[in-house]
């Protein structure tokens, strides 16, 4: 049953005994991955997530993964066009229009499914892809149906990435067009984009994670 507070629980040796464990489990993790580090073992590179490093740098090593019953679809590149609407006007954007913004980041991607890498994005930052923008969120969304929303203000930061490691993205890694978010886990990486609207919906009025 609920138990009410006690001023004794504030106590200096309870709060010394809360500091020494503290300390304590500082110090077993920090040994820990100490050992793998100098050791060498599986684990040694892992970030903070848990994950493991898988493909860094190498585009074609790097793991296919998508959200649950997603599937690669087929996309002929010359029919693809990604619909951009803001304040009520909609436009068309062709995979060559889209390849010519040239903007180029690195970022890591981190996936819930236990691995990131690192990785050299280009494509279009979406703040430029919009450009005059009329809205607090931007809504991406997949040719799947899958669709993640952001704030409008983290548009600056993102990428709607064509290619990665100097190649053109391959199919199982978003081709024609995916979502680079930088510092967001990989579910947020939107893959085979094929729309993006930028409306007045709060960008956190949506499940915390994917629902299909």
């Amino acid at each position: 049953r609920p138990t009410r507070p006690r001023t004794t629980d504030l106590s200096r040796r309870n709060l010394l005994r809360a500091g020494a464990l503290a300390a304590g489990a500082g110090a077993a993790f920090l040994g820990i991955e100490g050992l793998l580090r100098v050791t060498g073992a599986r684990g040694a590179d892992r970030r903070l997530t848990g994950s493991h490093q898988d493909g860094s740098f190498d585009p074609d090593r790097m793991p296919v993964t998508q959200w649950f019953d997603d599937a690669v679809p087929s996309i002929d590149a010359s029919e693809w066009r990604l619909l951009v609407t803001s304040g009520g006007v909609s436009r068309s954007v062709s995979l060559h229009e889209l390849t010519a913004f040239d903007d180029r980041i690195r970022a890591v991607i981190d996936c819930t499914g236990g691995w990131y890498a690192g990785q050299d994005w280009q494509g279009a930052r979406l703040d430029r892809l919009l450009g005059q923008v009329d809205g607090s969120s931007v809504l991406v969304r997949s040719r799947t149906g899958y669709e993640r929303r952001f704030p409008i203000g983290d548009a600056s930061s993102i990428v709607v990435a064509t290619g990665v490691g100097g190649a053109q993205l391959s199919a199982g890694h978003g081709f024609p067009a995916r979502l680079v978010a930088p510092g967001r886990r990989g579910y947020w990486w939107v893959k085979w984009i094929d729309e993006i609207r930028v409306d007045d919906t709060p960008w956190w009025w949506q499940p915390p994670f994917p629902l299909t």
